[in-house]
């Protein structure tokens, strides 16, 4: 055998466990960047902050991993949880004269955000499933309908939650468990039931099935149809649940609420490690992604190196390089 056959496997070893490490060194890197430039960036107060805001993306972002796993993709996540708090607003609001202020009408409305995300995931998943129409087409088109709707609820303007109902509402955000804030809690749950699906069920093993070759996985006995729908279910039942946590946060709804959140959440997962075209999913990778995506956005509003309006083009610019570093990889 020669040098250079011996030598490949070593490197591809080496390229696997680059693959692997490479969102944990890109984390520790940043946190090192970040107590180098500011000194408050490791306070308790901070990093709660940092982690509670990223709850949001985080929550979603775990649907998108199922999603892009099967080779999908949901562009409408935004613009769904825009609608979702809208409309969860309307619903509470329209139910203190019927049940009162308290947490029964908090919880009333909780659960009509759930039910419609799931719905929002169900109209999605049967346009692809049933009406044959690409993944991309579809949530485009309704990422229009949900920012439409919004808008039309709110007539232009801004829809907000009655005042007394919002201070009952607030402990869902601000407050917590042990000193620990309720989505950072939340977001942990959802990352960790998230990573046993994905690695140790037979939902999580079509969903890689699917996305690696749909033909093999049909003539596998699984049902193709039927997994994509529950993915797209799944990842409207998430932004439900990012949008119940969110409402208490501004205890407001607008034209303006979830926007970029799709690209936020589509950046985290491929900075985590899951294959843009499906077969391959990592809901740790993404849980680190985000938290990356986090922290780029709090050392440029603790510092003054960029703009923080930059924010948007910085996580394209990371969509497009770690697109072209799977690629690389994969011509390894």
């Amino acid at each position: 055998m020669s040098a250079e056959a011996k030598v490949e496997p070593q490197r591809r070893r080496f390229a696997v466990d680059l693959h692997v490490i490479g969102p944990l060194l890109a984390l520790f890197a940043l946190v090192i960047l970040g107590m180098s430039l500011n000194d408050q960036f490791l306070s308790a107060g901070n990093v709660t902050n940092v982690l509670a805001r990223s709850a949001f993306i985080g929550v979603i972002a775990v649907g998108a991993t199922f999603v892009i796993t099967i080779g999908g993709l949901d562009l409408s996540v935004g613009s769904m949880s825009a609608f979702l708090a809208g409309v969860t607003i309307i619903v509470l609001n329209s139910l203190i004269p019927v049940a009162g202020g308290g947490w029964g009408t908090i919880l009333l409305g909780m659960i009509a955000c759930l039910l419609l995300g799931l719905g929002a995931g169900l109209l999605n998943g049967i346009l692809i499933t049933k009406g044959r129409i690409e993944a991309f087409i579809v949530t485009l088109g309704t990422l229009g309908i949900f920012r439409s709707l919004v808008v039309w609820l709110a007539d232009g303007g801004t829809l907000s939650l009655d005042f007394n109902l919002r201070e009952v509402y607030r402990p869902v955000y601000y407050g917590g468990l042990a000193g620990i804030a309720w989505p950072i809690i939340v977001f942990a749950l959802v990352a960790i039931i998230g990573e046993i699906v994905m690695r140790r069920t037979a939902y999580g093993r079509h969903c890689a099935a699917i996305g690696s070759n749909e033909q093999v996985a049909r003539y596998s006995a699984i049902h193709v149809d039927r997994v994509r729908l529950a993915t797209y279910m799944l990842q409207g039942l998430l932004v439900g649940i990012a949008t119940v946590m969110y409402v208490p946060r501004l205890g407001s709804a607008s034209s303006t609420t979830g926007i970029l959140w799709e690209l936020e959440a589509i950046a985290a997962v491929i900075i985590g490690g899951t294959v843009l075209k499906g077969g391959f999913g990592r809901v740790w990778g993404t849980v680190v992604g985000v938290v990356i995506l986090s922290l780029i956005d709090n050392i440029l509003n603790l510092t003054d190196l960029v703009s923080p309006y930059l924010n948007g083009a910085i996580q394209g610019v990371i969509i497009i390089l770690a697109v072209v570093l799977q690629r690389g990889r994969k011509g390894a």
